[in-house]
């Protein structure tokens, strides 16, 4: 997928990871960006960045971006919330506010947005999921499930949009220097390293991206032991 000249729409689009991808898109040359968050007032003017008011977990706000958005060529789904709680102690409440962003959302925006980028001649789907997604901190219960739900639903996605010349793409950060992780006691990597990783693993074709050291060293062990490093995760 080339970014040159395409047209993206970044989810969360206001701070963190997601503004950092907004710059990180329209330097590899994006022809215009859809900027999208539930506020909009802090994102930076520029001719080729639209604010979108959005909030994700809403159907009837998706629906309205997809009639809007209709150049759309590259989806990131890049909002989502953090929950504190083992799984014992999560609420159903907090369950179902993680489920609602990090599951839900990112699923409906793909069945909005897939027949959108098939108009277009194709294009990129990438869902911001969690290194958490492949071995669980049992502190983060609730948000890990919801993102281990989302893994298991970009492959399904993947499967169904690949005749569709819609390549779909997960993104695995670990601790990164955002609001969302300022509780988390670990070396973070800044939102602007992780979002040219993303970028240029998207550009790169890359089915699964780890944009960070932390993320790609845990993948390794991972993929030679995950026995190992569920152990490590739940001490």
């Amino acid at each position: 997928m080339n970014i040159q000249g395409s047209v993206a729409l970044v989810t969360g689009a206001n701070r963190g990871i997601g503004k950092a991808i907004v710059a990180a898109l329209l330097a590899a040359g994006a022809g215009k960006v859809y900027a999208a968050a539930r506020d909009v007032s802090g994102i930076e003017r520029d001719p080729k960045v639209i604010p979108l008011k959005l909030d994700v977990t809403k159907p009837a706000d998706i629906e309205a971006a997809a009639k809007i958005a209709k150049d759309v060529t590259v989806l990131i789904n890049n909002a989502g919330v953090l929950d504190w709680g083992g799984p014992l102690e999560v609420t159903d409440a907090q369950l179902d506010r993680n489920f609602a962003a990090n599951f839900f959302a990112p699923l409906n925006l793909a069945r909005a947005f897939a027949p959108v980028i098939e108009a277009n001649g194709g294009g990129a789907l990438a869902n911001l999921l969690t290194i958490v997604a492949l071995a669980s901190m049992p502190a983060l219960a609730g948000y890990n499930a919801s993102k281990a739900a989302s893994w298991s639903m970009t492959q399904s996605l993947r499967a169904a949009l690949s005749a569709k010349k819609i390549s779909v793409h997960a993104v695995f950060p670990g601790p990164v220097d955002t609001d969302m992780a300022a509780g988390i006691p670990m070396a973070k990597t800044s939102p602007a390293d992780v979002a040219l990783a993303i970028v240029n693993g998207i550009q790169a074709g890359k089915q699964d991206i780890f944009p960070d050291p932390m993320s790609a060293s845990v993948y390794e062990a991972w993929a030679k032991d995950h026995k190992a490093v569920e152990a490590q995760f739940a001490a």
